[in-house]
């Protein structure tokens, strides 16, 4: 069995990318979504992190993802910005659609981006950091496939429907939380069945709609939203923003789609974004967080959103990131079957 190694942020994007061009992405998409798992690792999100990538590549066996098409950007006099992935991923689509966001922003004060056609497994909170570093006041929303049964019921219907958010601010990173409705990403439960680990109680039922601490008996149950009907309606919202407001697909569509079973979403991302110089005309945004922020940090115990992940980029971009054997030699076999 491999060993556990530690890779620096440059050798796990090398890896990525090799990973995903022996597997027959373009350079163009396999450099997006190397970048995207390597920002991940970067911040501790494990779950969205080169775990990802054999997702990404057992995508490929639905017949709708292309793994080298160019997304397309349609940009008019409206305020929302327009790209449709094609059946590509995401982060590619992102690098397209965002200065056009940005544009539109400045100009209007608010507006959107609106992204379809698209596989989205990454996390969100990446997009909603870059805009925030730009001063931008930023929200995102993206379905996925119908993981989630609703307050009360048993059966799948909603996915885990993230959501996240960003506020600049001054001589420090953003503010930025990422959040799903569920009471975790699917991702977390993989990463349990993955080491052997049972449950929290409460986030899952089996498929017989019973309570279950079993990380397999969860994957072919559903998982629970978080708070019961307040975080059902969370997942509500999430799906009539990126589906039925942008025309693309609800979770249920998604899976419907999803002909082998890979557990790849394939939708839309809604991107909303307003610049703070439209909003205020004294301009102390900046300023006013900073008050809030420091009488949240005064009560002993409590953090912001987002600290964590920055105390992890400080130690993993010095330090580097243990990766685990096991993923090492499954990233490896899939160069190996390639060749």
């Amino acid at each position: 069995m491999s060993q556990d190694q530690c890779l620096s942020l440059e050798e796990l994007e090398a890896l990525a990318n090799r990973v995903l061009i022996s597997q027959g992405f373009s350079i163009a998409q396999a450099q997006a979504i190397a970048e995207t798992v390597t920002l991940a690792e970067r911040d501790g999100c494990l779950s969205h992190g080169l775990f990802r990538i054999p997702f990404y590549v057992a995508a490929l066996k639905n017949p709708h993802a292309d793994p080298v098409v160019e997304p397309t950007l349609r940009v008019s006099e409206s305020s929302v910005v327009h790209v449709d992935a094609h059946g590509g991923f995401c982060p590619l689509a992102l690098k397209l659609g965002e200065p056009a966001l940005l544009e539109k922003t400045r100009r209007h004060g608010i507006a959107a981006l609106a992204i379809h056609d698209t596989y989205n497994i990454a996390a969100l909170w990446p997009e909603v950091e870059r805009l925030a570093e730009a001063g931008l006041v930023v929200f995102a929303f993206t379905a996925a496939n119908a993981f989630v049964a609703p307050a009360g019921g048993t059966k799948p219907i909603y996915g885990t429907n993230p959501m996240a958010f960003g506020f600049p601010r001054r001589d420090e990173p953003p503010l930025v939380f990422d959040q799903a409705s569920s009471a975790s990403a699917r991702g977390e439960i993989q990463l349990h069945l993955r080491e052997g680990k049972p449950l929290p109680e409460g986030w899952a039922i089996d498929s017989e709609g019973r309570p279950t601490t079993d990380p397999a008996a969860a994957l072919e149950g559903a998982q629970l939203p978080f708070g019961g009907h307040k975080g059902a309606s969370l997942a509500l919202m999430v799906e009539l923003l990126a589906g039925a407001l942008i025309g693309d697909l609800f979770s249920l569509e998604s899976s419907a789609s999803d002909t082998h079973g890979v557990g790849a979403p394939l939708g839309g991302e809604l991107i909303l974004a307003l610049d703070p110089a439209h909003c205020n005309d004294s301009g102390d945004h900046l300023s006013r967080a900073e008050f809030l922020f420091s009488e949240i940090l005064d009560q002993p115990g409590t953090r912001l959103p987002s600290q964590r992940r920055h105390l992890a980029r400080k130690q993993h971009s010095k330090e580097g990131v243990m990766v685990s054997g096991p993923l090492l030699a499954e990233l490896q076999a899939l160069v190996n079957e390639a060749t």
